[in-house]
């Protein structure tokens, strides 16, 4: 019997509640006691995974508030679909590539909103904000451009580009991430990265002249 999500606010209560779970309990484990109904299994692996999930989907996103919401529907989508994980041990490898996919539909939903004018988000989570405190200015600044590329680039191409580039996820892990093909995946990561390359390049050449 699965276990309903009973609070509205998945991530939150999967950050913030305590479990009396043990921290040497494999996901394996957790997984099985989740599906027989055990509620607080399921927060130990949203207590688990949730800073990961939240990561992640900042680094795809690019927007802190829209990437919680992405996170928190990836949570809510692990619960409903925890019966069909074919390899409870990889429930973080799963979740993953369920907010990726969450990330896709995001995505989707944000080119919809430009086309009639009703995005008026602004990236707050971009590469030049997320980057060390230590970087140098010009590094900061070249962020700032890949950051102004990756806002025009379509969603596939950015999520596969940050997961490849930023994330440092094999080829092979890209596509199963992405649910798609090797080629498609080093398709998608080309494209973005050819876009930016040409950025970066007619910035230079705009700076010599």
């Amino acid at each position: 019997m699965m276990v309903a999500a009973t609070d509205p606010s998945i991530l939150r209560a999967a950050v913030g509640r305590a479990t009396t779970i043990d921290a040497s309990d494999s996901d394996g484990s957790l997984v099985a006691r989740a599906r027989a109904g055990e509620r607080s299994a399921v927060d130990a692996l949203f207590r688990r995974h949730t800073p990961a999930v939240l990561r992640l989907s900042v680094r795809l996103v690019g927007r802190h508030q829209d990437a919680e919401d992405v996170a928190q529907d990836a949570l809510a989508v692990a619960i409903d679909e925890l019966g069909s994980l074919r390899d409870p041990e990889a429930f973080g490898k799963w979740l993953a590539q369920i907010t990726v996919r969450q990330a896709h539909r995001y995505f989707r939903r944000r080119k919809l909103k430009r086309l009639l004018g009703l995005d008026r988000g602004q990236d707050d989570a971009t590469l030049a904000s997320l980057a060390r405190d230590d970087a140098s200015p010009e590094a900061r600044a070249e962020l700032a451009n890949i950051d102004a590329v990756l806002q025009t680039i379509d969603g596939d191409e950015r999520v596969a580009w940050i997961l490849r580039v930023v994330e440092g996820e094999q080829l092979e892990s890209v596509a199963s991430l992405c649910d798609c093909s090797l080629a498609t995946a080093k398709r998608r990561i080309s494209a973005a990265q050819s876009r930016i390359d040409d950025a970066l390049e007619g910035r230079k050449g705009a700076k010599k002249s």
